[in-house]
């Protein structure tokens, strides 16, 4: 009688797991329409208001929107929107937790490091394919809107980089928070730390005193990853736009090998 050998599963079955996961659970689906929602919908009606309010605004306020167009098209979208991405990226992993199944998918593929990879690969491709895409859409429904007043265009100086930053920024973030979600395993907390380090922590180390304090801030994990959408930067910076995505993706990928070994040593 023959015995009959099953393949070993693997990574490549592992993404498309994860896929599958991902993309029928509820919440990732809201998160996203929030997200669009953000960068689409709230974006074009602070544009569109301020456009209505052009004739009323004094010549000093006309040339800062002039000067600074992206502020309005990609930077206040980006800042609400980075909440949502955050909470999903906690969620991505968290819920697993709370649900218990991450025990079913642990008894299904049993190493560890290769289920972690998998969830970390399939997110981060969804978010930077959903980030790119937003923030382009973004970008050209903006300047349809404030086309009357104000000229933009992506040949314009650090414009085409802040597009593209944007969508870097946003899936950088994503795996920022699935890090946090899987060190601290829990929703509430998770989401907790991750808020309160983008809202309160990064802005309050702005308050530190001298020289190395400017160094504390302009190294925290989200104010230095920021800086990839600004399209112009002030005279000598302690970063450059690449120079603060490349300290937050390190601060990235030093939270993933953390979660990553309290993954693979911890009992789920």
């Amino acid at each position: 009688m023959t015995e009959l050998v099953l393949p070993r599963a693997g990574l490549g079955g592992m993404l498309r797991s994860e896929w599958t996961k991902l993309r029928t659970v509820r919440s990732t689906m809201w998160s996203l329409t929030a997200m669009a929602g953000i960068s689409l919908g709230l974006m074009s009606v602070i544009a569109w208001a301020i456009m209505l309010q052009w004739d009323k605004a004094s010549p000093e306020d006309h040339a800062v929107l002039q000067s600074s167009p992206l502020q309005i098209v990609i930077n206040q979208p980006i800042f609400i929107a980075q909440l949502v991405i955050a909470v999903l990226g906690v969620m991505v992993i968290s819920a697993e937790y709370t649900t218990g199944m991450v025990r079913s998918t642990l008894q299904a593929q049993p190493r560890r490091f290769t289920v972690l990879a998998a969830k970390i690969l399939v997110f981060a491709a969804l978010m930077l394919v959903v980030g790119e895409i937003l923030s382009f859409a973004a970008f050209f429904v903006g300047k349809a809107i404030i086309a009357e007043h104000i000229t933009l265009s992506l040949n314009d100086p650090g414009v085409l980089r802040s597009v593209v930053g944007a969508g870097l920024y946003t899936a950088v973030l994503g795996l920022f928070s699935l890090a946090f979600g899987a060190i601290v395993r829990h929703t509430a907390g998770a989401i907790t730390g991750v808020l309160g380090l983008i809202l309160i922590v990064s802005n309050l180390t702005a308050l530190l005193p001298g020289r190395w304090g400017e160094y504390v801030n302009a190294w925290m994990p989200t104010n230095a990853g920021q800086l990839v959408f600004q399209p112009t930067l002030p005279d000598d910076p302690l970063l450059t736009q690449w120079q603060g995505f490349a300290v937050f993706s390190g601060w990235t990928v030093l939270l993933l090998a953390v979660a990553t070994f309290l993954f693979v040593k911890r009992d789920a």
